[in-house]
């Protein structure tokens, strides 16, 4: 019998991840918990409560996947990650099968690969990151915890991409450069790091 997994946040981003956990089959989705209680059904997965409801449901389910989105701050994903981590719920890295992870590549705890991504080989993936459909993250990149790697984004080989750092679609990096934490990269540019 496949464990039961609770998701944190009911919106666009969450049903995207809807999406990566049937296909991958590890996880009964026993449902989602939102601030939005308009919401009650997504994906035909009902609502189980709000935030505040969290250490109530700890009770009933082990594992909790944080489903909000990131895109100008990932301070909502931070907060939801670090509360369900204290609640004592365990977070799954999640690896769509249509992904490719290589066997030398780590990914952290809560973290999402997402459809169609590529994961190179010695990259290091840190939690609670969004690797989108499409992206790829090169041979020795480092994706520190926090991270959305949007849309077919390219994180190319030995960039350090710092905590919290949000990378557009389509953006590039180059080779060996750093961000800093929380940067935003826009889609399409090329980024080249700092002078």
């Amino acid at each position: 019998m496949k464990p039961e997994l609770i998701l944190i946040g009911g919106g666009g981003h969450c049903a995207s991840c809807i999406d990566v956990i049937e296909q991958e089959n590890k996880f009964t989705i026993a449902g989602f918990v939102d601030i939005n209680d308009a919401v009650v059904k997504l994906l035909g997965y009902s609502l189980l409560g709000s935030d505040d409801d969290l250490k109530r449901l700890k009770a009933d389910y082990d594992y909790a996947f944080v489903t909000v989105g990131q895109i100008k701050s990932p301070e909502m994903r931070m907060r939801l990650y670090e509360n369900i981590k204290s609640l004592g719920f365990r977070l799954p890295a999640i690896v769509s099968p249509r992904a490719y992870v290589s066997k030398h590549a780590s990914v952290g705890e809560g973290t999402i690969i997402m459809h169609d991504a590529l994961i190179n080989v010695r990259a290091t993936i840190g939690n609670n990151c969004i690797i989108n459909s499409k992206a790829l993250i090169e041979h020795d990149a480092v994706v520190k915890d926090n991270c959305h790697i949007s849309t077919a984004a390219i994180v190319n080989g030995g960039t350090i991409v710092r905590q919290g750092t949000f990378v557009g679609s389509n953006a590039v990096t180059r080779e060996g450069v750093q961000t800093r934490e929380n940067d935003f990269i826009k889609a399409g540019e090329l980024f080249k790091g700092y002078a």
